[in-house]
């Protein structure tokens, strides 16, 4: 006889291999709140070496969440150039260089918890980093991950926080970079 906790399980593998789909892939539009009280006037090359997920894959419902790091790298173009910190940004080569390293890990202790965690550098291109900066930010999920959204959603919100804090700790260092440019 299976028990509740059992017959849960056999109805979400079952769901995954009849077709509802068992990957989630992750794609976010994070509108920037609000544009730059201290705009950089330089062009920025953005680059996203990776971005590494930890626990999605070993969670109990869906065994597999999809987030390339080019989908992370389309977020923080589309969000930083809202946000106008610099003049423009993109992949192509700028006067400043930013190398953003990003993480996602999922926790579930009764709730699933969506920690995102972005390690950045500025710098001139061929040149050593002028400063790095940690950004985090974190959303609590539901308590089962039956579609998309249910990953999606937390995602956005702790992507949202940890860019909000990556942009204002690099538009309060105008000035450091500035004077960079000046050589």
């Amino acid at each position: 006889m299976l028990t509740s906790k059992h017959r849960l399980t056999v109805l979400l593998l079952t769901a995954c291999l009849i077709g509802t789909g068992c990957v989630h892939k992750i794609q976010l539009s994070i509108p920037a709140n609000g544009t730059s009280t201290a705009p950089i006037p330089a062009s920025a090359q953005l680059e996203v070496p990776f971005l590494a997920i930890e626990g999605a894959d070993h969670m109990p419902g869906i065994p597999l969440l999809e987030w390339p790091a080019k989908e992370l790298r389309h977020t923080i173009t589309h969000y930083f150039t809202q946000r106008q910190t610099f003049t423009s940004i993109g992949s192509e080569p700028g006067d400043l260089r930013l190398v953003v390293k990003a993480w996602l890990t999922l926790r579930a202790p009764d709730r699933y918890l969506y920690r995102v965690h972005l390690e950045s550098d500025v710098s001139f291109p061929g040149q050593a980093p002028i400063k790095t900066y940690a950004a985090e930010g974190e959303a609590l999920g539901s308590s089962v991950r039956w579609g998309t959204a249910s990953d999606q959603d937390p995602i956005a919100e702790a992507t949202s926080q940890a860019l909000q804090q990556l942009a204002t700790q690099i538009e309060a260092d105008r000035d450091l970079i500035m004077k960079g440019t000046r050589r």
